[in-house]
């Protein structure tokens, strides 16, 4: 089997995004690519005086997630983590 055979296009993935994004992020883990340390989202120092917010690492404050919102659309950048880990229940 060829690795074209297995490869789509990213639409393949809306429903598993669509399952993940649907959750509250804030309570989900996240790993600083700078310093390794792992904390909750919400957990984190945020800063929102733009047109958006930056979340930064407490130990380190690299840069871990930026959201900014406008023109009736979302831009998310995750480049400070290494990986957000989210619970697949309702967190309480």
């Amino acid at each position: 089997m060829e690795t074209d055979d297995l490869r789509l296009d990213g639409n393949a993935v809306a429903g598993l995004l669509g399952e993940v994004f649907a959750v509250d992020l804030t309570g989900g883990r996240a790993r600083c690519e700078g310093c390794g340390q792992v904390a909750e989202l919400g957990a984190d120092p945020v800063y929102s005086r733009g047109p958006g917010a930056v979340l930064r690492c407490k130990g380190c404050d690299a840069v871990l997630v930026v959201v900014v919102r406008g023109a009736g659309r979302y831009w998310l950048g995750f480049t400070g983590t290494s990986w957000i880990e989210v619970p697949d229940t309702p967190l309480h």
